[in-house]
């Protein structure tokens, strides 16, 4: 059984979507074309930024939270603009942003913090891109710090992304903030060697390395009375890219040195006396 066709009906609703498509295919084209042409423009004031800011070798900490908010900004300003010209008047639209932003913000309240971390952080400058930080757990070199993160590269070469909600809370260790850094090496030798002989071979191989620091000269002092040797605490001044190269090339030199004074460095042992019982 078929249902009676209301032809009248059929041709009024026609009519209408007609009317509708005449009246708002302009709208949604021009529309369509703003927001196309709106993101060509966008990414030409982001290009000019980026060759203005290089051009002026300004701050890099400041440029990348720089053209990471102002793109956000305009994209923004682009949708509004967009949904203007669709015929949504902005009374109702800001509205109706108002009542979404409420729920989006009760939703999105972590990351809101992590906007305001990332403010605060540019503000006080603990750090800069290009830094060697730690900060919650992780250490790495500051490769970007963006309106929500910080992004660490590590010595391994991986990539840490960091909120900046928690790092604006919490301690931070920089350790090319002074540009300078204390090198601290522990080291043994036995009970049955000279001091004073240890210590002239050890200033002997540390004073040779020029990228150690004259002032402060470099200190050594025996420092503890271990269970197996006699530890002395060397400790000198390098540059911040230094102190690895310094550590390690100064670790392996002094081990050499004292081999060729026969001068021991000992291992953990335990003498073991046994008696006889008769």
């Amino acid at each position: 059984m078929s249902l009676p066709v209301d032809t009248k009906e059929i041709s009024a609703l026609a009519t209408k979507a007609y009317d509708l498509g005449l009246e708002y295919a302009p709208k949604l084209a021009g529309a369509i074309v703003v927001f196309i042409i709106g993101l060509i423009i966008i990414r030409m004031v982001m290009g000019a930024m980026k060759r203005l800011f290089a051009k002026k070798n300004f701050d890099k900490t400041l440029e990348r939270f720089l053209l990471s908010l102002t793109g956000m900004v305009l994209k923004i300003l682009l949708v509004v603009t967009v949904v203007t010209m669709l015929g949504v008047q902005m009374t109702s639209f800001v509205a109706i942003l108002g009542g979404a932003g409420l729920a989006i913000g009760m939703a999105l309240s972590g990351t809101l913090q992590n906007f305001a971390g990332g403010v605060m952080l540019l503000i006080f400058r603990p750090y800069k891109v290009g830094d060697v930080i730690e900060a919650q757990g992780h250490v790495g070199k500051v490769e970007e710090i963006q309106i929500f993160n910080t992004v660490l590269l590590t010595p391994d070469n991986k990539t840490i992304i960091i909120p900046n909600s928690p790092i604006s809370t919490n301690s931070i260790v920089n350790f090319s903030n002074q540009g300078t850094r204390r090198v601290d090496f522990t080291i043994g030798i036995g009970y049955n060697d000279d001091i004073d002989e240890a210590k002239q071979v050890i200033l002997g191989v540390i004073t040779k390395d020029e990228r150690v620091h004259k002032d402060p000269a470099p200190f050594i002092a025996v420092s503890e009375l271990a269970d197996s040797s006699v530890n002395f605490t060397l400790r000198v001044w390098s540059d911040v890219s230094d102190y690895w190269g310094i550590y390690f090339d100064n670790l392996e030199a002094i081990k050499k040195a004292l081999d060729a004074a026969n001068i021991s460095i000992p291992y953990p042992q335990t003498d073991l006396h046994l008696h006889r019982v008769e």
